[in-house]
């Protein structure tokens, strides 16, 4: 009685070990999932103002003495035209109140430096519009889109509740206020701590920025930055105060400079629309006009390179030592050297690339040629083990059945062996090719982190890959890049992920049953 009573109370001790054992597991792969979500998550949300760039719509007289354009209008001559000239001008027909070097300036840093380019693609589409006057959408600067997109300063709407009268429409106004309301809320923002708070007034069709200190009684004083219609009495209702909280000289773009974007949008003239040009072309120095479509086509043209000298070298490699090299101190010294490189950092790959390749054979730098090559040598190792990995997991039994009728050692191997193993061979293979496609340190040796603007056109040309893009990206000052580190690691993840698609494609079409 009293050993099956040890013996129950022993089955149960164990059986409470095994459920906690399985709740330790479960909570395991809970923790990690919920890791994958955030990461994930945080990745996606980074990514998502990179999908979208706004524009603003001018109306651009395409003159053809400012663009030195004659009779002659081929497409070479179209081409060179200097366009941002009559961009300048568009802005300034725009707000012909802006007097002086430093003003204009920072007019024209309202449109991309790139905005030509948008002019000089409707002229070469439709050479019939030189000398009258188009709507042209041209992308905002990237300080301007990071505004607009509420990531450079945050905004508190104030309540508009009484009738407001300003005493002119340009300089240094005031404004009349039949009680204390508006003073009221400028004061209730200061005692909050946003004492260095910009109070945009916007009436009458203008914008007037607020003088805080003066906000004590019915009559505040202000500065004009946008040229009032009137000054008529504006009802409540019909005037609207916004605080922009963060300091004027803590974020890249003025007061008077969201003044010209507000009348801009007020006009409907400002949208925002999805960045096309994200996904067709090179890299930048400007944000707003950077692309991933040079370091996709660079990493393509790698990825071929590295595919066609690793895979047929590692696959006939792995053949040799698994089915035809003899059990001897050669091939344990070759298969511990194969094991060791697997295992040796790729920073070594890239070094060896750049002593060799680059200094020794002299091939170009920062080539995919090169690049492909540097990554072929890193994978070699991996595709060999798990082909042999492959190879082995073939049953004996298909090989002494291909021997008993009277097949050859390298019939046995290419018709019965090697197409049962195909599917492990090619899923290494693709692993081994994604990590490649992940690496940085070896690529950065021989030069592939230099800035690219053109698409490469073939493996000999200057190129970048994906991770170098994004290590560019994510060292660069300019807080519109940080959007486009996270979405270049979205389009880096797709890539990953219809490589290891692939994978799992090719191995249900080649696998067979025995």
């Amino acid at each position: 009685m009293t050993d099956q009573a040890s013996l129950d109370a022993f089955m149960r001790k164990r059986y409470r070990k095994e459920r906690r054992f399985k709740l330790y597991g479960l909570s395991a792969i809970l923790f990690a999932l919920l890791m994958l979500v955030l990461l994930v998550g945080t990745i996606f949300s980074n990514s998502l103002s990179a999908f979208h760039q706004h524009e603003i719509a001018l109306q651009v007289n395409i003159d053809p003495a400012r663009l030195k354009i004659g009779e002659v209008r081929d497409t070479e001559t179209l081409t060179r035209a200097p366009y941002q000239r009559v961009v300048r001008d568009a802005l300034k027909a725009e707000f012909p109140g802006v007097k002086g070097r430093k003003p204009r300036r920072a007019l024209n840093g309202l449109v991309s430096n790139g905005a030509d380019i948008a002019v000089r693609d409707a002229v070469l589409a439709d050479p019939s519009i030189v000398g009258t006057v188009q709507t042209v959408w041209v992308k905002t600067s990237d300080d301007v889109d990071t505004y607009l997109k509420g990531q450079m300063t945050e905004v508190a709407a104030l309540p508009s509740t009484e009738a407001l009268t300003p005493s002119g429409t340009s300089g240094d106004v005031t404004i009349e206020t039949p009680g204390n309301a508006l003073a009221y809320s400028i004061n209730a923002q200061i005692a909050a701590g946003t004492d260095d708070a910009s109070y945009l007034l916007s009436i009458n069709g203008g914008i007037i920025k607020l003088d805080p200190s003066s906000a004590n009684g019915p009559v505040l004083a202000g500065t004009v930055l946008m040229p009032l219609a009137s000054t008529d009495v504006a009802q409540a209702g019909a005037w609207s105060l916004t605080a922009y909280l963060t300091t004027q000289g803590d974020r890249r773009i003025s007061d008077q400079e969201i003044a010209w974007i507000s009348a801009l949008d007020a006009k409907d003239r400002v949208e925002s629309r999805f960045n096309a040009d994200f996904f067709a072309t090179g890299d930048s120095r400007e944000p707003e006009l950077a692309g991933v479509w040079g370091a996709v086509v660079g990493s393509f043209f790698t990825l071929v390179i590295t595919l066609s000298i690793s895979f047929p070298i590692g696959l006939l490699a792995a053949i040799y030592l698994e089915e035809f090299a003899r059990k001897n101190w050669i091939t344990d010294v070759i298969e511990v050297n194969v094991n060791n490189l697997a295992a040796v950092p790729s920073i070594v790959y890239g070094l060896l690339g750049l002593a060799v390749f680059l200094n020794f054979f002299g091939m170009t730098r920062s080539a995919p040629v090169v690049g492909g090559i540097v990554l072929a040598l890193m994978t070699l190792p991996t595709i060999i083990i798990a082909s042999r990995a492959a190879l082995k997991s073939v049953p004996p039994s298909i090989r002494q059945g291909a021997l008993g009728v009277g097949a050859t050692g390298l019939q046995t191997v290419f018709h019965h062996v090697l197409p049962l193993a195909m599917p492990g061979i090619l899923t290494g293979t693709i692993i081994g090719l994604a990590r490649a496609l992940g690496e940085t340190a070896p690529l950065l040796m021989i030069g592939m982190v230099a800035f690219i603007v053109d698409v490469p056109g073939g493996i000999n040309d200057p190129a970048t890959v994906m991770p170098v893009q994004i290590y560019l990206w994510a060292d660069s000052p300019e807080r519109a890049f940080v959007a486009k580190t996270s979405a270049a690691v979205v389009v880096l993840l797709a890539f990953l992920i219809s490589m290891n698609l692939i994978a799992v494609l090719l191995r249900n079409r080649f696998e067979r049953r025995w």
